[in-house]
């Protein structure tokens, strides 16, 4: 506890599209009064947040051991597979490394570590997936994340992972998430004087709304405050199966724009990527945590509050 006796939480890559979801939920949420949330970020670092880089392991201690949190969690990651794939020493550097360091500082200071992990840790062969299920990543991305998974649980066997699959919400660009990242193909699409839009049709996700799982983590911190830990692997889903065929489908709803789509078929990715991971989130459910928005209301409403945002 902090010296007024608030609870206080490190929140990690504050300025994601997660931790922007989290930081907000955490800030407005009943009881916000008992929480100190110190923010950090590293690129997009503001007046509100620490800038902190993940890859100074010095820097990192240095903050953790000024700070000395209750409960930290780690919404930063290298996250694109893409990029995982074509650099996998900077993919582990991240997602593994800086980890363990995190971990080993938590240890010592009695703090509780939420790790954010990805439903990229199976291979989308035999969904659903259940938080003892083996992993067997496809992708670099997926191995470095069931890596950094191992490495701070076996350092603190008390801390926990939330596995999340396709994220979407509030957003400064669009391709913050692969959901509306899809955007500005379908409007172009609707265009007569444009082809169609291709949109993959082979491989099922889960969107998940990041408001959603902020409400997820902090039931979680919630629980942590209380004395009541939740540790080991657990984990969280939209429950909508969809391709991002349907879900173009749904931004187009949401946008009323007339688009020309087509279904792929087949995978195109130059990266392997898992067909169906859906997660089992049984486990957070049994304890009377968890929100689920509907797809369609969640990307209307999201979609509405950008009128200004408009696809190039």
């Amino acid at each position: 506890m902090s010296a007024d006796g608030r609870f206080t939480v490190a929140l990690i890559g504050a300025s994601g599209l997660l931790g922007r979801a989290v930081a907000a939920e955490l800030a407005s949420a009943p009881g916000a009064r008992d929480w100190r949330v110190v923010r950090t970020a590293r690129s997009r670092a503001d007046a509100a947040s620490v800038k902190l880089d993940l890859l100074d392991h010095d820097a990192v201690r240095g903050f953790l051991r000024e700070l000395a949190p209750d409960a930290i969690v780690v919404a930063a990651a290298e996250r694109r597979p893409d990029v995982c794939e074509n650099d996998p020493a900077l993919a582990r550097a991240l997602n593994v490394d800086a980890l363990s360091v995190i971990a080993s500082e938590a240890r010592a200071l009695g703090a509780w570590v939420l790790s954010i992990s990805t439903d990229y840790v199976f291979d989308g062969t035999s969904p659903p997936y259940s938080p003892g299920d083996a992993p067997a990543p496809l992708n670099a991305y997926g191995k470095s994340k069931v890596d950094g998974e191992r490495a701070l649980l076996a350092s603190d066997p008390s801390s926990c992972v939330l596995r999340l699959p396709l994220l979407y919400g509030p957003f400064s660009e669009w391709n913050e998430s692969a959901v509306t990242s899809l955007t500005p193909a379908i409007v172009k699409s609707a265009d007569p004087a444009n082809p169609p839009a291709s949109m993959d049709a082979w491989a099922t996700r889960y969107p998940t709304f990041t408001p959603d799982v902020a409400v997820v983590i902090r039931g979680m911190l919630e629980h942590r405050a209380k004395g009541a830990t939740i540790s080991g692997i657990t984990q969280w889903s939209g429950d909508e199966p969809m391709t991002k065929f349907d879900i173009a489908q749904g931004i187009a709803r949401a946008l009323k724009v007339d688009a020309k789509l087509v279904a792929q078929l087949t995978p195109t990715d130059a990266t392997p990527r898992p067909r169906d991971c859906h997660l089992d989130s049984g486990r957070l459910e049994a304890l009377g945590i968890g929100r689920r928005t509907p797809f369609d209301i969640a990307i209307g409403g999201l979609l509405a509050k950008y009128p200004d945002v408009s696809p190039q």
